[in-house]
């Protein structure tokens, strides 16, 4: 029986300091994670960010930002976040082909949800046709 005591609290020591650990990952909290354009024109590349905070102990670092397409680039903060500052995802979509679009950029980072899915969306209008005379 005593034996049984003893491997209990040491099971349960575990459990608390696993727990324990996981509330000290660094952890995102971003001003959206979702951004719609809206109608944008065809041609003219069109940038947004998203900006997060470090809302967990540790420093949070991005390890990769990816978009899923090459008509999306990525740029964002490569030092860490300590905790309480913020840090950005400046995402440029380049609107060449006329038609609505969602697109999605894949976060990796040591957070405590180490994946995080941000997404773009829009419409590319076509540019008018101009006539010659």
């Amino acid at each position: 029986m005593k034996k049984l005591m003893i491997m209990f609290a040491v099971i349960l020591g575990f459990a608390f300091t696993a727990s324990a650990q996981d509330n000290q990952k660094a952890e995102f909290k971003f001003n959206e994670e979702k951004h719609d354009f809206g109608k944008v024109p065809q041609g003219i590349p069109v940038t947004t960010v998203f900006e997060f905070t470090n809302i967990g102990v540790e420093p949070l670092i991005l390890t990769e930002v990816k978009p899923t397409c090459g008509c999306t680039i990525a740029d964002y903060t490569k030092t860490p976040v300590k905790s309480g500052e913020k840090g950005i995802i400046k995402i440029t979509y380049n609107a060449a082909a006329a038609a609505p679009f969602n697109k999605t950029i894949v976060v990796t980072s040591n957070a405590k949800t180490p994946t995080k899915y941000l997404n773009i969306v829009g419409e590319v209008i076509a540019k008018p046709a101009t006539s010659s005379n």
